[in-house]
């Protein structure tokens, strides 16, 4: 019964985003998608509850190229790049922003999580110029499937699979599988498949 439930509700759902699906369309023909994309997914994370949650979810498998059917986006969550990709059953927690990211299946992040596209989207070298004037680079992100990402953490770089990023942790670097990291700037503590392994055994070169 619940499955049944389930599946009349994400049809539903699908029912009453086309329109705003249609208008997308037209405005990124209009705009392009990077103009047009934002306000959408602005617009659908203010819609609150479980109704929300299925709304987001059905927007974003006709409009993004990957949005896994049981993703559960909860309010106050929005995308800044229509290429983003959202693998199955991925969670993501209140007031995540996030860039041009790949979430593999499984992740699940936490509340006000922030995915950067790298750390060097602005140029600084010159002063005769502005920093907004100046070129930059946004490296795409990819989180690896079964990733935990803790609360308030930002990510600039590549995370691996089955990883655990405490929480307020900044990811300046890419991080290898199976690695648990936390702190400013974060770094491993220890590996998952060797729980036992205290923190001193880790070498300088994983730990940086």
């Amino acid at each position: 019964m619940k499955t049944v439930l389930k599946a009349l509700a994400n049809g539903l759902a699908l029912l009453l985003v086309l329109p705003c699906v249609a208008i997308y369309r037209l405005a990124c023909l209009a705009l392009g998608p990077m103009q047009a994309f934002p306000g959408w997914s602005q617009a659908f994370s203010l819609i609150p509850g479980l109704s929300g949650a299925y709304l987001r979810r059905a927007f974003y498998k006709l409009v993004l190229p990957r949005c896994g059917a049981d993703a559960f986006l909860t309010f106050g969550t929005t995308f800044s790049h229509p290429t983003a990709e959202v693998g199955n059953k991925v969670y993501v927690g209140t007031y995540c922003c996030l860039g041009d990211v790949t979430l593999e299946d499984d992740v699940l992040l936490g509340s006000n999580v922030s995915i950067m596209n790298g750390s060097g989207q602005h140029g600084i070298d010159r002063l005769d110029v502005p920093i907004r004037e100046q070129p930059g680079v946004w490296p795409r992100i990819t989180i690896g499937a079964d990733t935990w990402i803790g609360d308030r953490a930002i990510v600039m770089a590549n995370i691996g699979k089955h990883c655990v990023i405490g929480a307020g942790s900044v990811v300046t670097k890419p991080i290898p599988d199976y690695a648990i990291v936390a702190g400013v700037p974060a770094k491993v503590i220890r590996y998952r498949m060797s729980s036992a392994e205290p923190p001193a055994l880790i070498s300088q070169s994983e730990a940086s």
